[in-house]
């Protein structure tokens, strides 16, 4: 590594500006809705079947991408960690059918958008802390963390729609933010 520059151990600093921040918010709601809509579509027992996945099912992997955005972006972000722990114990946060994904799915998204709306630059570089993960980051890395956790459970999912010869939704960040121009056949 040249001299003067970053140690191994200390990454660069880097910051997402407020636009930034709303486009990720609107790219990850966009994404998940493609994928509850698609999975919806499939016979029930489909989605609770075990999959021996990180979380088991298609409805149990979407809950947890909903449980890391809650965490993170509704009460870490805000400093509201010791609530955190009662609202683990919550059984709306531990869907097991569509309607209670869906019901889950619109509190956490709808508190995540009204979060994003008023971002400001200063807010996404405050430190923030979650008590299970060390280290030192900001309210920008806790939003990367909740997007890079719903890319890679979104992966499980399409891995086990591969293995039954099914097409995952589109999530490519040109196509989702792409101008609509009618109607798209892959949502």
């Amino acid at each position: 590594m040249a001299r003067g520059g970053p140690s191994p151990s200390r990454p660069l600093p880097w910051q997402l500006a407020p636009v930034e921040a709303r486009a990720l918010v609107s790219y990850n709601r966009s994404v998940f809705e493609r994928y509850v809509r698609r999975l919806r579509r499939m016979p029930r027992r489909q989605a609770q079947k075990n999959r021996e996945t990180g979380h088991l099912t298609w409805i149990g992997t979407l809950s947890h991408i909903l449980n890391v955005h809650e965490a993170w972006m509704l009460y870490i972000v805000p400093g509201r960690t010791r609530e955190l722990y009662q609202r683990f114990k919550d059984d709306d946060r531990h869907p097991t059918t569509w309607p209670g994904l869906v019901r889950y799915g619109k509190l956490v998204l709808d508190g995540v958008d009204a979060w994003s709306e008023k971002v400001t630059a200063r807010e996404l570089a405050r430190p923030v802390k979650a008590p299970w993960m060390p280290g030192h980051y900001t309210v920008s890395d806790a939003l990367m963390q909740t997007t890079l956790e719903q890319a890679h459970h979104l992966g499980e999912i399409i891995g086990t729609l591969w293995q039954e010869d099914l097409a995952p939704p589109d999530m490519t960040w040109i196509d989702i933010r792409r101008p609509r121009r009618g109607r798209r056949r892959s949502s």
